[in-house]
């Protein structure tokens, strides 16, 4: 059964606001303002790093990409997939953020960036994310590799095989860490596909989102642990990411940023400076915000009374909602218009109850036919099944209005 309601919207045309130059211990960043659409393409094409890649999150378009498939080195920015697979534990059941393990000899003699585990202390596997995720800890990498998989050598194979299953073709782990190691390289696209799914976990936010933090150790002992990606605090609307640098990968950086309803992500490889991976960073996120705006059409969670024939069932009516935002992506002054379809399962029978999946929730295009983007349908009530009374009531009533 398909239902649709035609619906439009006119892109909002934002105050330009003037780029904001900050210097800030030594590195350049672009801030909280936005910029002309030839500004920011200007910027975009003067940038100097080995590969750049931008996309909206929500509907994956790219907004721009220029070498995107070169194969990198991507130094620490190989720690994405190493959270991103603490946090599958999590998800599945299999770990805590409040577990405690003991760190072994060989995570606490990690070299390269620490937050200098005490070998033989007991930590929790939440110190040990943040340890990752603020300060880019190797010594934490492979205490969390070792408690998941047994081994660094088993955990990197479980890396691999998430990166084929998330589609990204041009990657190759080698080590948990980033610190260089020979065959392994990634690109901009597959980096912003790994990031991608990283932030799909909620929890990662209450980390990404830090900026200093000071550490106490099981001892006693206190670390100060400052984020590496200084944009959490120096760009509006970044919460998360990863920085990398080694000789060979230069200086790397996928963070994200969000404004209103518009979430997107910016990915840089081998640029020549801190300062340059940020300033180029914060260019594409002011081009994305400047030139585009994503318009949502129906809301997670929001309540929608449709007809639906559900057999047996006591009304004609069932209350439903999409599992997510249903958004679309658009140039700032252009003019959308879309229909939302609504597609129930054949054959549904009563009684049914509220969280059961019914349907498919759809926003086409008017003019080209495309679907854009669709979600599952999800009973916000029960649906009751009809009594005997109930199907009396309905046949007078029919009769009634059959006459």
């Amino acid at each position: 059964m398909k239902k649709s309601k035609l619906i439009s919207a006119f892109g909002k045309v934002p105050a330009i606001l003037g780029l904001i130059a900050l210097l800030v211990a030594g590195f350049a960043l672009f801030g909280a303002g936005g910029s002309a659409c030839a500004k920011g393409e200007k910027a975009l094409s003067e940038y100097s790093s080995r590969a750049a890649y931008l996309i909206d999150y929500d509907s994956g378009e790219v907004l721009f990409e220029r070498n995107a498939d070169g194969r990198y080195p991507i130094a620490s920015m190989v720690k994405i997939m190493t959270l991103s697979l603490v946090f599958d534990e999590i998800d599945k059941g299999n770990l805590t953020l409040d577990k405690e393990i003991t760190v072994s000899d060989e995570a606490a003699g990690m070299g390269g960036s620490q937050m200098f585990l005490d070998a033989g202390s007991v930590y929790k596997i939440g110190d040990l994310v943040l340890g990752v995720t603020v300060a880019s800890a190797n010594d934490a990498s492979v205490a969390l590799a070792e408690e998941i998989a047994g081994s660094k050598e088993a955990f990197i194979e479980m890396m691999n095989e998430k990166a084929v299953e998330l589609g990204m073709e041009n990657t190759k782990f080698v080590n948990v860490t980033g610190l260089p190691g020979e065959g392994q390289y990634s690109t901009a696209r597959d980096v912003t596909k790994m990031l991608s799914y990283l932030i799909k976990h909620p929890v990662y936010f209450n980390y990404s989102k830090i900026y200093i933090e000071n550490f106490t150790h099981p001892g006693g002992r206190v670390s100060e642990l400052v984020n590496t990606n200084k944009l959490v605090r120096f760009y509006d609307g970044c919460d998360g990411g990863k920085t990398g640098f080694t000789s060979d990968a230069m200086y790397c950086l996928s963070a994200t940023a969000k404004r209103q309803d518009m979430r997107v992500i910016a990915t840089v490889l081998g640029a020549e400076s801190s300062a340059v991976r940020n300033k180029e960073v914060s260019a594409l996120f002011n081009y994305a915000f400047a030139n585009y705006n994503s318009v949502s059409y129906m809301k997670k969670g929001e309540a929608v009374l449709i007809d639906a024939d559900v057999k047996g069932a006591k009304n004609d009516s069932i209350s439903v909602s999409a599992a997510r935002d249903l958004k679309v992506l658009e140039k700032r002054g252009d003019k959308g218009e879309y229909a939302v379809e609504y597609d129930i399962f054949k054959d549904l029978k009563a009684p049914l109850k509220a969280g059961d999946r019914v349907g498919v929730v759809r926003l086409v295009s008017s003019v080209t036919k495309d679907v854009k983007c669709e979600a599952d349908l999800i009973l916000t009530e029960d649906v009751e099944k009809m009594s005997l009374s109930d199907s009396l009531q309905r046949i007078i009533r029919n009769w009634f209005m059959g006459i």
